[in-house]
């Protein structure tokens, strides 16, 4: 009974669109990997990356210059990052941090199978990647995990060597897989990513966000998530926000950014500024200010996508 209920939560746990939304090449002259079916930027760079499960992920790094913070996003189960890369960008600009960004394993043009155990070992990857390549400090790493990606960011925070991570984003995060499933009031050993037994153990400020209306996991998942968080920031409760949509609410940069300059000045941080003043912050390279919302002709294009391909496996109606 367990390995079978196992097995149904992890098939409603994964859905990567089929086909992926991009495609690798090399590029000429300068032998860079590079994606299809996107705007190509200097600034951003395409990597494969081996995990220790033995799968190639593909991962992308968006770096800002007078960032201080890297963010590590994971992604939600039913996108990939040829459809995140634009809002990966923007967000980069706007909250003036470097982005990570990365496929699980069966995802996009990453190789192997997804499953609960593949994403931690990608995470590990993309972490190890940020850490040895990049030279990015664990106390400048800010982990950012979406609906199932909630799983692999809480399963990495959550090791005991993780002490000194700056803070964790929950982006309409998931108690557990069975717990999206069905209204179980305890962990069983088979359910998948049992976030609900990890958040006590994180030991940084814990940002949570879920929207109020979301009929794919219920805004108490997010909730008790939160009342769990040893060192818990004001949450954001996006009122009549859905799972798929809360990019389109002024109050979602708002608070993001409100969190990322709370963290900076709280910690401070190791990495060189570079004698970038904090007030220049939020002004693009005209000396002009940015706009204060993530644009919402591509948030609504980005959450389109997302919202098709749930819909197109019956997601959304079977949660």
């Amino acid at each position: 009974m367990g390995a079978m209920t196992s097995s149904v939560a992890a098939k409603f746990a994964f859905f990567p669109p089929d086909p992926p939304s991009y495609r690798l090449f090399v590029e000429k002259g300068t032998r860079k990997l590079r994606m299809t079916e996107v705007v190509d930027k200097e600034d951003v760079e395409v990597l494969r990356l081996k995990t220790k499960k033995g799968t190639e992920i593909v991962a992308m790094y968006v770096k800002q210059p007078a960032a201080t913070l890297t963010l590590l996003y994971s992604h939600g189960n039913a996108a990939d990052i040829g459809q995140m890369y634009d809002l990966f960008y923007e967000l980069s600009i706007i909250l003036q941090v470097n982005l990570m960004g990365y496929d699980y394993s069966g995802y996009g043009r990453s190789t192997g199978k997804a499953s609960e155990e593949n994403t931690y070992a990608d995470i590990e990857a993309v972490y190890e990647c940020l850490r040895e390549t990049y030279g990015v400090k664990e106390e400048d790493i800010v982990l950012y995990g979406q609906s199932v990606g909630s799983g692999p960011t809480l399963e990495l925070a959550s090791q005991s060597q993780m002490s000194k991570l700056r803070a964790v984003i929950l982006h309409s995060p998931i108690l557990s897989g069975l717990r999206v499933m069905y209204p179980v009031k305890r962990t069983y050993w088979f359910d998948i990513y049992k976030n609900i037994d990890k958040i006590p153990l994180v030991r940084c400020p814990v940002l949570v966000i879920h929207g109020t209306e979301d009929d794919v996991v219920d805004c108490s998942h997010g909730k008790q998530l939160w009342e769990l968080s040893k060192e818990k920031y004001e949450p954001l409760w996006i009122d009549g926000g859905n799972h798929c949509d809360l990019e389109l609410y002024p109050e979602y940069i708002k608070h993001l950014k409100s969190f990322i300059l709370a963290i900076e000045k709280r910690y401070g941080s190791s990495a060189s500024s570079k004698g970038c003043q904090p007030q220049s912050r939020q002004k693009d390279q005209d000396g002009k200010l940015r706009a204060s919302t993530y644009p919402r002709d591509k948030a609504a294009a980005y959450a389109e996508k997302r919202e098709r391909s749930q819909k197109s496996l019956g997601y959304a109606n079977n949660s």
